[in-house]
């Protein structure tokens, strides 16, 4: 079952096409990774989901249902650009945000009552947003976000600014969410953050979407069908249809090697003919991060 789908979604500014032709379908319970190059049009696509803008054509389909104005209630946005008020107390404006999203008074305050412990904050209440630390803010920002448990949580570059504790806070808070049930679209530049978190991807790049699936099917697909090996020997009589790609002397006379298998061959054929030739101490498929991964789709570095 999908919270989300987007069907041949099109935007178009003046000359500029943001979007085409993009369909996605985020499955409930996951973090869906939106991923893509700055001005490949993730922004425009969430933007849509909000309801701050439409699509010129296709349309969006919210939990089995087109996408409704009522639905907003239902979703947690947190922008890459910030938007607090700065003048504004920081408990003030959380209880202000909760009831426009539809919580009452008592029920926003029971729950900032936990959030403000769970992330340690109590002294924050009475003290302006513009008196706070940008990560600090971020904080207040998240909290709010996340306050009335939204089905669909939407976090747009969610860990800058972060140092790395309050990174690894937050990223906890995303699973807990997870595992209480809410989905997560979770665009960002940060590839690390894809690999430990996201089981699936969509990437877009110039308006179009490029890839899309569970991120180990998509990892399968761009397997390379190369191995490394650690040993203490030579493997220069392997077969030629097994190719070796690079080599790299490492410290206590071992040798590390990068090795392709031929399309007809098993990697126990590989163990094999190592085995029999050098001594192994490491051995191990080389699996595509997804930086590789996103500079073969889109051929550029992901910025930080």
């Amino acid at each position: 079952m999908n919270i989300l789908e987007t069907r041949h979604i099109v935007k178009q500014y003046a000359q500029h096409r943001a979007l085409d032709d993009v369909s996605l379908t985020v499955p409930k319970g996951s973090i869906f990774g939106l991923l893509g190059p700055n001005g490949a049009g993730k922004t425009s696509l969430i933007r849509i989901i909000n309801q701050i803008t439409g699509p010129d054509t296709g349309e969006v389909i919210f939990d089995g249902k087109p996408l409704h104005p009522d639905h907003i209630q239902r979703i947690g946005y947190l922008p890459e650009e910030r938007g607090l008020y700065k003048k504004m107390k920081v408990g003030e404006q959380l209880l202000y945000l909760a009831q426009l999203k539809g919580l009452s008074e008592k029920q926003a305050m029971e729950k900032l009552k936990i959030w403000f412990t769970k992330f340690d904050i109590k002294t924050w209440w009475a003290k302006q947003v513009e008196d706070l630390s940008k990560g600090m803010q971020q904080k207040i920002q998240f909290v709010a976000t996340v306050l009335h448990e939204p089905d669909l949580i939407i976090l747009d570059e969610p860990f800058s600014g972060f140092d790395p504790i309050n990174a690894n806070l937050i990223k906890d808070e995303i699973l807990e969410l997870r595992e209480k049930g809410s989905t997560i679209i979770f665009s960002t530049h940060r590839m690390e953050s894809v690999e430990e978190l996201c089981d699936h991807i969509a990437l877009i790049n110039r308006s179009h979407k490029v890839l899309d699936g569970p991120k180990k099917a998509i990892k399968d697909q761009f397997k390379t069908h190369t191995y490394h090996v650690e040993y203490q020997g030579s493997l220069a009589d392997l077969p030629p249809a097994f190719t070796v790609l690079d080599t790299k002397q490492l410290e206590d006379n071992f040798v590390r090697t990068d090795i392709r298998i031929p399309p007809d061959a098993a990697v126990n054929d590989l163990v094999r003919l190592l085995i029999d030739r050098v001594t192994v101490r490491a051995f191990g498929e080389n699996i595509p991060s997804m930086n590789d991964i996103f500079i073969k789709a889109v051929g550029e570095v992901p910025t930080t």
